[in-house]
């Protein structure tokens, strides 16, 4: 029996002849493909709990644009003054401020950059902008808006008074310090926890 086999018929068609075997062939290998193979290529389902921005938890399955997301954000956190918890004699404030807005920049700029179309077709996409999103809007924010200007515009007033100050002796002296070290430590440790939980997403 032939398994393939091509010819002119007497009115000079074209044959193409296909052994049944081959097709059932073909067809097992397509099954197992995407029984077995795409069943392995896709990423397992991520639990997440998010503390910062009060998320809360959350559960998707995460695709390859989400996880470079995560990845991304991820690394700015653990290699900034953010998911590194504060030392409160040897850190500056001030420091500090500089490395949250560079992280505030930088993923405003990450959401900006997902396709609109991503979002709108995948659910997992549109979460992990959404985590995004609330994280800086409603756990990085209000500590920067409520601290920042007032802590830096006090800091330059009294650099000149305060010359023979360490920067961190300096810190110790704004008015409000215990209560702005208080929330700052409290949003630290928030962005700790964050960073853990988007190393679930990427390692996952």
């Amino acid at each position: 029996m032939d398994i393939f086999k091509i010819y002119f018929d007497d009115n000079c068609n074209l044959i193409i002849s296909l052994s049944i075997w081959i097709i059932i062939f073909f067809a097992l290998i397509s099954l197992i493909y995407f029984l077995i193979i795409r069943k392995k290529m896709r990423y397992d389902l991520v639990k997440v709990n998010i503390k910062l921005g009060n998320i809360g938890s959350a559960e998707f399955r995460p695709n390859k644009t989400d996880i470079q997301i995560a990845h991304k954000i991820w690394t700015e956190l653990v290699t900034r003054k953010a998911a590194i918890p504060f030392d409160k004699e040897n850190d500056v404030i001030e420091e500090v401020y500089n490395s949250w807005y560079a992280i505030f920049k930088k993923v405003r700029e990450l959401i900006g950059e997902v396709p609109a179309e991503l979002i709108r077709s995948n659910k997992s996409t549109k979460k992990i902008v959404e985590i995004a999103t609330k994280t800086l809007n409603n756990g990085l924010r209000p500590h920067l808006t409520k601290w920042q200007s007032k802590f830096r515009s006090w800091n330059e007033l009294n650099k000149e008074e305060f010359k023979d100050l360490t920067p961190q002796e300096l810190q110790k002296k704004y008015p409000k310090y215990s209560e702005l070290i208080e929330d700052l430590v409290k949003v630290n440790e928030l962005l700790i926890q964050y960073a853990e939980e988007l190393k679930k997403i990427i390692e996952k």
